[in-house]
């Protein structure tokens, strides 16, 4: 059974803001103020966890190995002739193990062409620095292997003419060793004589038992000239430069990926740095994991550097049953780097995309980002890893290159060449017309225009080479990627193969090699196919034509996999549903043929073992391979499977000779012999209890042979329908593939399996609580894939059914109760129903008390239940359970001491829960330990560590916190450093990009406000935009997207009066809130945001809908936030601010009333030291302020100032909101002093305002403001003293203000007013009529900006009349009588409504 324990991580690795202006601080001008920032935040109140986040979404089911509780296109890659006499003269060459019995904490994240030359490890030519020199003139595209059959790329199967003579006989089979010598003990040669020599030996022996790669063809090809050369030049300039771990080169089919990889394997071979290639097209990839693939590339590398023998023999003796990563650190960067070689090697591997384990290759690539001056790769495929998201590619340094298609001169250059040699009959040859039009449907595919020629160049069918031709040019169809290449081949198999007679036997061939696993000699190829000998020859030759690649001369009697012969597209084509019936090939049908011959093979094995030795060929490929191929090629259905040959003959095969077909199997696929009698099958002495046997020792080789272990489980659930051992097993080894590949599918096969186990374990069965868990464990897999919530549903009722029979003490109680409380906090995260919350911290506490110290698996239990209260204090704000979440944490913590796997985790845990206490109680201390924690986490993760982005971005986020406390530059300079870093290691498709985008642009963002330096806000909004196109609709974290988005250009408004801007961030917001319908968690949020933004544009409009709009929407945040919850304050606050607005147009006494007792509840959610206590003091004093100028009661003015003093005293230089405090405490004094007239007022006000000014120096975004502020100050200091420099001060600050504040920025009409009023207070001073002119010429200006509706127009038009009148006055001048009498009769109007 599976035991997977889902265990959940809580951490904050993102953080995803729209922010905040977390103090809520005011700067005042006299006459306009400036509205509290009230912005709500889409996260947590500071730079700390986000729900919203992938990471951060709430509780994770954690993907834990499988445990068993109960069993306990070329593959030319030969150079050119012009590279190969240049600088050689001479042609070159061209299953996870099972974990433990039992549940375990784990890591998180919820939720891969030999030549046998010896070359010296320095070359004579510097491949990685010669990209103008070694390649100048190198020819690329191949020709010679289509024109001549068979093609030129040619695979050497070592003896084969001998190799059906005696199983002792080697013949390039992936995996097998000749002679058997490989089981000599290393000890018996240490004693030798002459040990050093024997040794040298025995490792080249051990070097032997590595996989083989198939040899491929020496032939040199025949190219065109520089057909290739600015390809492989940018290719040799980014491998020379560049620090990328992979290279990936992607193109459509048929494009030459594999031509240009074997001639890249060509260059880097001469220079002495090429470690290994794999052409998979010609490996056996189905039958083959990742851990073959590194192996075979390690005995490339052994065999191409002998001094590196040593290091992989030790990796043979050391990597059993380990990981990738370990077996690519172990066979391949240690062999590499004890060569010392000063540029790193070259790994190439053709064709990814036709491995299936290529998703899980990629990903364990990620552990040598790092070593990429050891060791670089270069891969081909028909994918871009990135644009495609392709599985695994997310955390590898990838550089990719697009090969397009080769140019038209240079097909056009091809065509006129070769078309030379066509046998042309009557002298009606191909025109300049015909070259023109071939060139053009080639749309540049090499492999097209090669197979037009090798059409024309034999005499296959009696039409004429012109014949051919016209046909080909009739053709109405581009290449155009596929559809061509269809055609080509549909008109080609045609013209080869006219009559229906010989295309069924050409369909029988075709799909015979398609399901072949291994080169057999034609005989024996008849053996297990039924084809003549004759006719198999007869299509081999005909489909010369077609092919891309053959076997070199001598090897005509070898019949060859068609991977290794055929360009995929060919294969891809007569496996098409869409093919016409005559060309298309079932392959299901052929591996039933080649199954029943193999069954029949093994029926036929000879009954005494000193015959064995003497197997021929094609029954030494029965032996390996005839479960494949029937697992492959028969129904598993019961009813159609004792209907078929298969089971009719396998019934007749003898115990022994099961046994003895089992013993061969297991020394070829597993070259070791298995014991037979001892199993855990019980008293089963059948071909099934055979079968478990092999299973076991399968499973225990180290995920080498994952094909082989489920087609003998295939085969098993076949014989016994009613075994449910053997269901388990399938459905073990399906889900075990998912797991390495993230299949969707091989989850889907494992639910089926598992299923079938649970309806025959029916009732009281004692594995059926044990089945019910692993049905439900897959279930969660399928849905962790497509997001159906059908699945997970129906995963906790399995779950709920198992833990129903497994009562305490049932040793599975508590992994039952761990999974159960998992999996609904996933659902809680789908439908935010609070009791499934709720019942999973029940199930946690439960599972918790089963897990006593020391069991292994309690810090993994502290972890899950301190997440699930920290969950329900998101949703509830009652501060013990976030308390108890801590402390649960720091017990977590102390189970886990350096070096325990999980420390960092468990760091980063109690760091998260720290942070929200100080979210919550403001004690810095908590956040100063939450920084340090991080601090030490990510210590524990040095690059490449795939976790180092998640404490990249925790640490970054602790040191805003701490700057928000504290103001230090430096600390938010290096969470910003921090965020590009982990930017960095999130390239693009990873799936957290979006979030680090988002971080860096907050980060950004709060340096913008800190220094006014406008790129850093374009760069935040240019970030949030390429994060918002990750998240596309219907994206979970779209909505957070979104107004993070909106957050940035509404600062952008701020700073240039965009109105267009403003526009776009409300309509942002509308979107975001319309995908958080109630009840969302976050949609409080985002009624916030969107309320704010409204308030933004009613200033710019005075469309009071809007403000009436925003105070609605604030209404509805604040009734999801009721007490406890810990973000009401904010809500209160937000309410409070628009009511205020609201009374400033339209005087109702009682709107500012309730603002002033939602502040005060606001205030006494904020007790000292909560960082945000500040915020509250300042908008509370604000609004006193604002009653005492209703009212007069001068002690609401007292309170005010107070309460601004102690706003102050709690943002000591350098914080952020200093200057902001120090505005509003002077705005209060001045009024104080208007109320008393006591100077000393106004002076410390005055002194107030300068200070502050000192804190906003420019680009500052907030300097307009001060300078406002102090002009305030100057201009009442003036009325009372009369001093002139007063005045020329402030008039001269006007002018800076202006400056800073260009149309359209909304801040420049504050400062229109304030120079028109100085002005005019100037004019006064000295009747200077250009003065007085030039104060009128302001007033106007800042009119237009006022329009009628504006909630400061009646001040404007009462200035603007008054300077006006002053001037008729002075001159005795009327011509602005009627502007006067307009303004007047509108001031009156204004102030009826008032």
């Amino acid at each position: 059974m599976l035991l997977k324990l889902l265990e959940l991580r809580f951490w904050w690795p993102y953080s995803l803001f729209t922010t905040e202006d977390y103090c809520h601080f005011t700067s005042e001008a006299p006459t306009l103020v400036r509205a509290s920032a009230t912005q709500d935040v889409d996260a947590l109140l500071s730079h700390g966890p986000s729900s919203s986040d992938p990471q951060n979404s709430g509780p994770h089911m954690l993907k834990c190995p499988v445990i068993s509780a109960e069993d306990m296109g070329n593959v030319a890659s030969s150079a050119c002739n012009a590279i190969a006499q240049a600088h050689s003269g001479t042609p070159t060459g061209h299953n996870t193990a099972i974990a433990a019995p039992q549940d375990r904490l784990t890591s998180s994240r919820a939720p891969q062409i030999s030549s046998q030359a010896r070359v010296p490890p320095v070359a004579l030519i510097d491949f990685a620095h010669t990209n103008q020199v070694f390649f100048h003139g190198a020819q690329h595209f191949e020709v010679g292997n289509f024109v001549h059959a068979p093609n030129a790329a040619q695979v050497h199967i070592a003896n084969e003419s001998n190799q059906h003579n005696t199983v002792r006989i080697e013949f390039g089979r992936m995996g097998e060793i000749a002679n058997y010598a490989t089981q000599i003990p290393t000890r018996d040669f240490i004693n030798a004589p002459n040990a050093t020599q024997i040794n040298v030996v025995h490792q080249g022996v051990l070097l032997d038992t590595l996989p083989k790669h198939p040899e491929m063809s020496s032939k040199l090809a025949e190219y065109l000239p520089d057909s290739r050369q600015p390809e492989v030049k940018e290719l040799c300039g980014r491998e020379s430069s560049g620090t990328d771990l992979v290279l990936c080169i992607h193109g459509p089919a048929g494009i030459g990926k594999t031509t240009l990889a074997g001639h890249l394997c060509d260059g880097f071979r001469s220079a002495g740095r090429l470690a290994a290639s794999i052409f998979l097209g010609a490996v056996p990839t189905t039958t083959l994991g990742p851990e073959a693939i590194i192996k075979m590339a390690a005995r490339e590398i052994g065999s191409n550097h002998s001094r590196a023998i040593p290091k992989v023999v030790e990796a043979i003796n050391g990597c059993h049953g380990s990981s990738l990563e370990t077996h690519l650190q172990k066979y391949i960067v240690e062999p590499l780097r004890s060569l010392q070689h000063p540029q790193p090697f070259i790994i190439i591997i053709d064709a990814m995309d036709e491995w299936p384990d290529h998703p899980l290759f990629l990903k364990s690539l990620a552990s040598l980002n790092a070593q990429s001056d050891i060791v670089k790769f270069i891969l081909t495929d028909r994918l871009n890893p990135r644009a495609f998201h392709l599985p695994g590619a997310e955390n590898v340094a990838i550089d990719t290159f697009s090969l397009g298609p080769i140019r038209k001169e240079v097909i056009r250059a091809f065509f006129y060449k070769h078309l030379e040699s066509v046998p042309w009959e009557d002298c009606r040859k191909a025109t300049p017309a015909d070259v023109e039009k071939l060139t053009e449907l080639s749309e540049g595919l090499p492999v097209w225009a090669a197979t037009v020629v090798a059409l024309l160049s034999f005499r296959f069918c009696e039409s004429p080479p012109h014949k051919i031709l016209e046909e080909i040019l009739g053709s109405r169809r581009q290449v155009g990627g596929s559809q061509g290449l269809e055609e080509l081949y549909r008109k080609a198999l045609a013209r080869l193969f006219p009559n229906p007679e010989d295309r069924v036997w050409l369909r029988r061939f075709l799909g015979a090699i398609i399901s072949l696993q291994e080169p057999l000699c034609v005989s024996d190829f008849e053996t297990l196919t039924g084809i003549p000998s004759h006719l198999t020859k007869r299509i081999r030759f005909s489909l010369s034509a077609v092919q891309t690649r053959s076997p070199p001369p001598g090897s005509e009697t070898m019949v060859h996999p068609a991977a290794a012969m055929f360009h995929l597209s060919l294969l891809e084509y007569i496996q098409a549903t869409t093919t016409e019936a005559c060309f298309s090939v079932s392959t299901f049908d052929s591996h039933s043929v080649l199954g029943l011959a193999c069954i029949e093979q093994i029926l036929s094995l000879p009954s005494s073992a000193s015959l064995v030795p003497h197997l021929r060929a094609h029954q030494l490929y029965a032996v390996k391979y005839w479960q494949v191929h029937v697992s492959k090629g028969t129904p598993r259905l019961k009813a159609q499977w004792v209907e078929t040959k298969h089971w009719q003959t396998l019934q007749k095969i003898p115990l022994e000779t099961l046994r003895r077909w089992a013993s061969l199997f297991a020394e070829r696929v597993l070259r070791r012999n298995v014991d037979l009698t001892t199993s855990s099958q019980g008293q089963r002495d059948d071909i099934l209890s055979l079968l478990g046997c092999l299973y076991h020792a399968l499973e225990a080789s180290g995920g080498d042979c994952w094909g082989f272990q489920v087609a003998g489980m295939e085969v098993a659930v076949r014989v016994d329908d009613g075994y449910d051992k053997a269901w388990m097993r399938l459905g073990r080894c399906y889900y075990a593939r998912g797991e390495r590949t993230s299949s969707l599918q091989m989850y889907e096969e494992a639910v089926a399996a598992f299923r079938r186990a649970l309806d025959l374990r029916s009732g009281l069965h004692p594995h059926r609580a044990s089945t019910l868990h692993d049905v439900a464990v897959a279930l969660y897999s399928c849905y962790d894939q497509n997001g159906s919530i059908d699945l997970i549903k129906e995963a906790i009722s399995l779950l709920r059914e198992g833990l129903g029979l497994c009562p305490p003490p049932h040793p599975l109680r508590h992994v039952l109760l761990n999974n159960l409380a998992g999996t609904l906090q996933s659902l809680y995260q789908r439908d935010n129903d609070v009791a499934k919350l709720n019942e999973a911290s029940s199930l946690h506490c439960e599972a918790l008390a089963l897990r006593p110290a020391p069991h292994p698996d309690r810090a993994g239990s502290l972890n899950n239940l301190a997440g699930t209260l920290q969950s329900l204090y998101q949703r509830d704000g009652d501060v013990a359970k976030l308390t108890e979440a801590s402390s649960l944490h720091r017990e977590a913590l102390a189970l886990c001491p350096a070096p325990h796997p999980d420390r960092a985790w468990s760091l980063s845990n109690l760091a998260n829960a720290l942070q929200s206490l100080y979210r919550r109680d403001g004690d810095v201390a908590k956040l100063t330990e939450a920084s340090s924690l991080h601090r030490e986490s990510l210590a524990l993760r040095p690059a490449p560590h795939p976790d180092r982005a998640l404490s990249l971005n925790n640490l970054a986020n602790a040191l805003q916190s701490l700057y928000q406390c504290n103001g230090d530059i430096a600390k938010l300079n290096k969470a910003s450093s921090l965020h590009r870093e982990a930017l960095a290691l999130c390239p693009a498709p990873h799936p957290h990009r979006a979030s680090s985008l988002n971080n860096l642009a907050n980060t950004l963002q709060s340096l913008y406000e800190r220094d006014g330096n406008i790129a850093k806000l374009n760069e935040a909004s240019s970030l949030h935009r390429e994060a918002l196109a990750l998240y596309p609709a219907p994206h979970p974290h779209r909505a957070s997207s979104l107004n993070n988005l909106a957050s940035t250009l509404r600062s952008l408004y701020e700073r240039d009066g965009d109105i267009a801007k403003l526009n776009e961030a409300s309509s942002l917001h509308r979107e975001g809130l319309a995908l958080r319908p109630a009840p969302h968690p976050r949609r409080a949020l985002s009624l916030t945001n969107l309320a704010n933004t409204l308030e933004s544009l009613y200033p710019h409009n005075g469309d009071v809908t809007k403000l009436t709009e925003a105070s609605s929407l604030h209404r509805e945040a604040l009734a999801l936030r009721p007490a406890p919850h810990p973000h009401r304050f904010l809500s209160l606050n937000n309410l409070a601010n628009t009511l205020k607005s609201l009374y400033e147009r339209d005087g109702d006494i009682a709107k500012l009333n309730e603002a002033s007792s939602l502040h005060r509840e606001a205030l006494a959610l904020r007790p000292a030291p909560h960082p945000n206590r500040a915020s509250s003091l300042n908008n509370l004093g604000l609004t006193l302020r604002s009653l005492y100028e209703r009212d007069g009661e001068v002690a609401k003015l007292n309170e005010a100032s107070s309460l601004h003093r102690e706003g102050l005293a709690l943002c000591p230089a350098p914080h952020p909101n200093r200057a902001v405090s120090l505005n509003n405490l002077g705005r209060t004094l001045q009024s104080l002093y208007e109320h008393d007239g006591n100077i000393s007022s106004l002076n410390k006000a005055e002194s107030l305002c300068r200070e502050a000014l000192t804190l906003h120096p420019a680009p500052h975004a907030d300097r307009h403001l001060s300078l406002n502020n102090l002009v305030t100050s100057l201009l009442t200091l003036y009325q009372h003293n009369g001093s002139v420099g007063l005045l020329d001060e402030a008039i001269s600050l006007c002018h800076q203000t202006l400056a800073l504040c260009p149309v359209p920025h909304p801040g420049r009409y504050e400062s229109l007013k304030h120079l028109a009023n100085a002005l005019a207070s100037q004019f006064a001073k000295d009747g200077s009529l250009d003065v007085l002119d030039e104060a009128i010429s302001f007033g106007r200006e800042a009119l237009v900006f006022y329009q009628p509706g504006h909630i400061h127009r009646t001040g404007v038009v009462n200035d603007l009349a008054r300077h006006l009148n002053r001037r008729r006055e002075a001159t005795g001048d009327d011509r602005h009588r009627e502007e006067i009498n307009d303004l007047e009769e509108e001031l009156a109007g204004l102030r009826g409504k008032e």
